[in-house]
């Protein structure tokens, strides 16, 4: 059924009546479809899933293109950011764009859904500008990250749990807690794999969450690793580019303490609670163990 997620992500693009926006949205990496395929796996039955699925796709990438231009990246799934090759400005309008037309289409639906939703992107944005007030300095409350994650991360992954329960006729709050975790479980992976994964993989350099002010949740726990003198250290690196002394000094320190470990093992606990709000569904605990097994 993903493939009539695409299809329908075309049309509505289509709709739109604006080539240069339709050609720019085509060299948009589609990425996983985790929020479609979520949403396609809890209500398969639903007539309304697949356009639901494409809605939230289009809200996703829209934040992808602003989160772009607010981080300044160069580089999006290993390819050229829009940012990169077409400006800041044209970046921020193709989202805005996309974010329009996904709104206009879930008025069709069921106003707990509707609600939902767009309350869902709204979380997102407040993340997003807690993200960027966080990266000014090294933050070291973990709780305020976890939240932070949250918002930004996880409440959109929340809202697609929680709407296609709806739209299936079961039990909407116990599916929200599995989106919540599957979100956060899913962050703190890419959080790993940012300094875990070899570069080519990555698309762009190792510990580079670090080198952008990002003080995830593994910096956090080996901070609260260190003595007095080695967070200073930590501390001293925080927002600059790393020197390849100073990323074999992290990487051994971590390796010394087990933070990597730590960080997977609470994103594991957080999978478990996932399945355990909602039952052993093999298709869901798949979903599950794509996100906490994947390289990238």
């Amino acid at each position: 059924m993903l493939e009539t997620v695409e299809t329908l992500i075309a049309k509505l693009i289509d709709e739109v009546d604006y080539p240069p926006a339709a050609h720019l949205f085509q060299k948009l990496s589609g990425g996983k479809r985790l929020r479609a395929r979520l949403i396609l796996t809890i209500a398969p039955e639903s007539a309304q899933a697949p356009l639901l699925g494409a809605i939230v796709e289009l809200i996703h990438a829209a934040s992808l293109l602003h989160d772009d231009v607010i981080d300044e990246a160069q580089l999006r799934r290993g390819v050229p950011s829009v940012n990169a090759t077409e400006g800041s400005k044209t970046a921020i309008m193709l989202g805005d764009i996309l974010y329009s037309k996904a709104f206009s289409e879930l008025t069709s639906f069921d106003p707990r859904i509707a609600r939902s939703v767009a309350e869902s992107v709204t979380r997102l944005s407040v993340g997003e500008m807690m993200d960027v007030g966080m990266a000014e300095n090294f933050n070291t409350d973990r709780d305020l990250y976890l939240k932070m994650l949250y918002l930004k991360t996880a409440t959109l992954i929340e809202a697609c749990a929680y709407s296609a329960a709806i739209l299936a006729g079961k039990d909407a709050e116990a599916y929200s807690v599995y989106g919540k975790n599957l979100g956060l479980a899913f962050q703190i992976v890419d959080d790993i794999l940012d300094i875990t994964a070899d570069e080519a993989t990555l698309g762009k350099p190792s510990l580079n969450d670090f080198s952008e002010g990002k003080v995830t949740l593994p910096y956090i726990d080996l901070y609260n690793s260190l003595d007095e003198s080695e967070k200073g250290r930590l501390i001293a690196n925080h927002a600059k580019v790393l020197d390849d002394v100073e990323k074999v000094w992290i990487r051994s320190k971590m390796d010394a303490f087990g933070t990597i470990e730590q960080s997977y093992t609470y994103a594991r606990m957080l999978c478990d609670e996932a399945i355990g709000a909602i039952g052993d569904d093999v298709a869901l605990r798949a979903i599950i163990e794509s996100v906490i097994k994947r390289s990238y």
